[in-house]
């Protein structure tokens, strides 16, 4: 079949797929014709309202409050939903290149998040089914007026209306210790693998431009080639509490606004390769155990890629990396508060023939609860440097970018962060100015 006339086959299908959530939801929601009304949820005791049931626009977790109770109607019969809005503001004051009336950019991205319990929905315990559609205005001030090699923004996506960036489907084997996921996603994504959040190049402080770090260069690894979200699959094997592997492919050509087929299965077929095994020991304290991770992985990318020192092309590329988080304190003895203070790092390697960035590097701090009376908040800084291929010829042989975030909740469904990055050698360049920039960012969960 021609690659546009499957693109358009699965397109229709992942419509579909939504199409039919939203009709699960009109049947929960409305009374079918035998006149049956859904049954009403117990009322909620009046020191703790949950959502869905007349939580009070301050407590409540989502901005509609489940969109009125509807949404709590659709997770009891297996469907889940989640709208998020981000926006973020930047101004370069100084260095980069321009800091004329054009460095200043307003840009944002909102998430439509659909999932689906197999086992509620169609009786396969350890099925799941899930869609993300996303859209957003502005490339914020990264081309325009800070030109360095980390994105100042990585939430920027330019101007689009929606697009279906992920659509797969998950299966659990062994009480969750070996999870299948196939179809268009993410190999950065990750999830809960029985009680610990696995991902390639994860991070426990930093692995979210929408909530933790704006800075690409704190946000994963640059030195990793990680392809747009495409057609992939991913294994996690968790033998063990303490000890996961985990093993992923998806197409290197990969453009996240289309389905996948006109790029996985054409011509030249190139699929990255990437492994990566870690240890997540539970340090003892006194006030509980200190959660850790602490990873090791490597990759193999086949596409032609030509050498900068004019040498020609080469293919079969190799790389690998390092990385850790660890909580080194805790606030309280209480099982679910994250209070405290975390620390985390990164490392990776790549050809410098081949790859701009040759050697990265990255460190930082978070601590949550700083400020008494403040237990969600978040305050972090971190710093990041890429070693750049002297093949190159830049005048700058690295790039390093520091940033400073203080996360504000204001309520569970609305928070705010004021942000500072400084960057050294914007783009490598050292004809330019060190470029420092000022944000604010604003997260809502409708």
């Amino acid at each position: 079949m021609p690659g546009m006339r499957v693109d358009r086959v699965v397109g229709r299908w992942a419509t579909r797929f939504v199409a039919a959530l939203l009709g699960v939801a009109s049947a929960v929601l409305l009374p079918s014709n035998a006149g049956q009304v859904a049954q009403e949820s117990p009322p909620a005791e009046a020191d703790a309202p949950k959502e869905g049931q007349g939580a009070g626009l301050l407590d409540r977790q989502t901005l509609t409050d489940g969109w009125f109770g509807f949404g709590k109607k659709l997770e009891e019969t297996g469907l889940t939903e989640r709208l998020t809005l981000g926006q973020v503001y930047q101004q370069n004051l100084h260095g980069g290149l321009s800091t004329h009336r054009r460095s200043g950019r307003y840009s944002g991205a909102y998430e439509l998040e659909l999932g689906a319990d197999m086992e509620k929905l169609a009786n396969l315990p350890g099925g799941r089914l899930y869609a993300l559609g996303q859209g957003g205005w502005s490339d914020g001030i990264d081309l325009s007026s800070v030109g360095s090699w980390f994105w100042v923004n990585t939430g920027a996506m330019g101007y689009r209306s929606l697009d279906l960036v992920e659509f797969w489907y998950e299966q659990s084997f062994l009480d969750k210790r070996l999870i299948v996921r196939l179809g268009k996603l993410d190999l950065t994504g990750g999830f809960q693998c029985r009680g610990c959040y696995v991902a390639f190049d994860g991070s426990a402080f930093a692995n979210d431009e929408s909530t933790q770090f704006l800075n690409s260069g704190l946000v994963n690894d640059p030195t990793i080639p990680f392809p747009d979200r495409g057609i992939g699959a991913v294994a996690y094997f968790q033998p063990v509490e303490w000890w996961y592997v985990a093993v992923g492919t998806g197409d290197a050509q990969a453009d996240a606004r289309e389905t996948g087929f006109n790029t996985a299965f054409h011509g030249k077929d190139y699929f990255l390769g990437i492994c990566e095994t870690g240890v997540t020991p539970q340090l003892p304290s006194p006030k509980g155990p200190l959660q850790g991770a602490y990873r090791v992985g490597m990759w193999y990318d086949p596409q032609d890629k030509d050498a900068f020192d004019g040498s020609g092309s080469k293919r079969d590329d190799t790389g690998m990396y390092l990385s850790f988080d660890q909580v080194l304190c805790r606030e309280t003895d209480q099982e679910n508060d994250t209070q405290g203070l975390g620390v985390f790092a990164r490392y990776g390697l790549a050809d410098g023939n081949v790859n701009p960035i040759r050697c990265f590097w990255s460190a930082g701090v978070q601590y949550q609860g700083l400020i008494p009376t403040r237990d969600n908040d978040v305050v972090a800084f971190g710093v990041a440097q890429g070693l750049f291929s002297p093949d190159m010829g830049l005048s700058a042989g690295n790039e390093t970018a520091l940033e400073l975030y203080y996360s504000i909740q204001i309520t569970p469904w609305l928070i705010a962060s004021p942000d500072f990055q400084y960057v050294f050698n914007p783009g490598g360049n050292a004809d330019v100015g060190d470029a420092v920039i000022v944000g604010f960012r604003l997260l809502t969960c409708f």
